[in-house]
């Protein structure tokens, strides 16, 4: 018996071989039956058949986001947010807003800031001096999450007391007398302070959790690659959500490997391969070949305008390279953080010189490329995950923007080559990065097709060459994000999971700035309504 019946004004299946003239869908047992006209779909109903209709919306697959840390932002997303600042007397306004809503607390919290927000000045710890007083203590997470601002006192408490670089860049910042700025890089000398920081209890980490899971269903997505598995609990917060319900999104999830991991854990990585619950798994796993242009870490060909940018994560390079191939041996796909010119090629190199037929492997940001290597992914079924929102919120077309200053022109020219990489013949999947940039994927279809902050008036294009069709971003959100994990998913045909958002408005003729203010309203996942009707 069908189950359920949606219909609307119109569906794109993304699939060729759906019916001209397409406006429902029919559902069983959580699985698509049919789509075709509603003069051919209805007929199917039988009395306890749901019907539910939308006359003027549009029906699409559901959205997948191919780049989310919707666990790991938990730590994150603490605080004040500081995503819209983007000058000095911004940031310092907001930590004056920010102190007296934490007025209460020990610590002062805040996170996504863009270090183009000091406007030329050293990035450290003299804004929150400033405001709170060097006693206090104070922690920012910058926007790219590979960086951070500690107050003097929480350097303290962390035992941090005096600068140091590591050969991968990583390190406490110093200025010219020798003395912490506060400015921390990479992982390993942030996750000293972010130690001392308070802990949030189990409880409310799954509340949390579930919260911002169902506000992600809420907006039309209904997957999402997560690209870490850094909690010791992550699991344990998605069995205790499934125990008394369905995850809102579907998670596919890739832990780290980094230049520490042992024999042992990857044996253990490789056991991990499957593991989770109804709508949760582990699948793949994740690396980093360098950090990011705006901390100086990302992996360049030449130095950047600070003369940094010439070390990789891994020492030797080579060491990354057996260790992709140990898990491609295993059957266990990858993707890798790959960010400046140099990390992105060598990366592509790689890949491309793994035996072709194995398991899908991607490329995570490319932020930054060259001709050749864009030609070399195309060629050979290399994946580009890439996040639209990454350049039009934090690029400048005049270049004045931190990322820009760093690369030079040149760089500065090829940033996010979208267009290019999918006429490469590539499958490219797109992405959030959350909590990097916000997770709404209208949003980021609309600054995709624009190539410029559709939210923000007189924004500037940056790249608009590299401008994506309409149809080209829904692929990116649907059909090449599930290519990217060899999912023959994100296409509405019978057979297939029914997993399927109900649009406003039709995300194949709407206008960038139409689809800014779309309204989801209604996200099924296995034939289930996560949100609406």
């Amino acid at each position: 018996m069908v189950d359920t019946i949606v219909i609307a004004a119109r569906v794109h299946s993304l699939a060729p071989e759906t019916a001209e003239g397409a406006d429902a869908v029919a559902i069983t047992d959580g699985r698509i039956t049919a789509v075709g006209p509603r003069a051919e779909i209805l007929p199917l109903a039988e009395a306890a058949t749901e019907l539910i209709t939308h006359a003027s919306a549009t029906i699409v697959p559901g959205l997948v986001d191919a780049h989310s840390h919707p666990i790991y932002s938990l730590g994150i997303v603490r605080g004040l947010s500081l995503t819209g600042v983007h000058t000095y007397a911004e940031l310092v306004a907001a930590l004056e807003r920010g102190r007296d809503e934490q007025a209460g607390d020990e610590w002062f919290l805040a996170w996504g800031l863009d270090p183009t927000a000091f406007e030329g000045r050293p990035i450290g710890n003299a804004a929150l001096h400033e405001v709170l007083g060097s006693d206090r203590p104070a922690y920012i997470k910058m926007f790219d999450a590979h960086s951070g601002i500690a107050s003097a006192s929480a350097l303290a408490r962390a035992g941090i007391d005096a600068p140091v670089t590591h050969p991968d860049g990583s390190g406490a910042v110093g200025d010219e007398g020798g003395r912490l700025t506060g400015h921390l890089i990479e992982f390993p000398t942030m996750e000293i302070v972010e130690r001392t920081l308070p802990v949030l209890g189990f409880d409310d980490r799954v509340a949390q959790l579930h919260r911002l899971l169902s506000d992600m269903a809420a907006v039309g997505i209904t997957a999402a690659h997560v690209m870490d598995l850094q909690d010791d609990d992550a699991l344990d917060l998605l069995a205790a959500i499934e125990a008394s319900g369905d995850l809102p999104v579907r998670l596919r999830i890739s832990p780290w490997v980094t230049p520490e991991t042992t024999d042992a854990e990857v044996a253990a990585l490789v056991g991990m391969q499957g593991r989770g619950g109804r709508r949760y798994r582990v699948e793949g796993v994740k690396f980093f070949i360098d950090g990011t242009v705006e901390g100086g870490t990302a992996w360049l060909s030449r130095p950047d305008a600070e003369g940094e940018g010439l070390s990789s994560t891994w020492t030797p390079a080579e060491d990354y390279a057996e260790r992709v191939r140990q898990f491609d041996d295993a059957g266990v796909p990858t993707a890798t953080h790959a960010i400046g010119e140099q990390g992105i090629r060598f990366v592509a190199e790689t890949l491309a010189a793994l035996p072709k037929g194995g398991v899908p492997h991607r490329i995570e940001h490319i932020e930054s490329v060259e001709d050749d290597v864009i030609a070399m992914i195309g060629a050979n079924g290399i994946v580009a995950s890439m996040q639209p929102t990454h350049c039009t919120h934090h690029v400048r077309r005049d270049g004045s923007d931190d990322w820009s200053r760093r690369l030079g022109a040149e760089r500065a020219s090829r940033a996010w080559r979208t267009a290019d990489v999918r006429r490469s013949g590539a499958v490219l999947a797109l992405g959030s990065d959350w909590p990097v940039a916000a997770f709404d994927p209208w949003e980021i279809l609309a600054d995709a097709q624009g190539r410029r902050s559709v939210a923000m008036a007189g924004s500037a294009p940056v790249g608009p060459e590299q401008a994506l069709t309409a149809v080209e971003a829904l692929e990116g959100y649907t059909s090449h994000a599930h290519r990217a994990v060899a999912s023959d998913g994100g296409r509405l045909v019978p057979g297939a999971p029914a997993d399927l958002v109900v649009v406003d408005r039709d995300p194949l003729a709407a206008s960038p700035e139409e689809l800014l203010g779309a309204r989801v309203l209604l996200t099924l996942v296995d034939g289930k309504p996560t949100v609406g009707p």
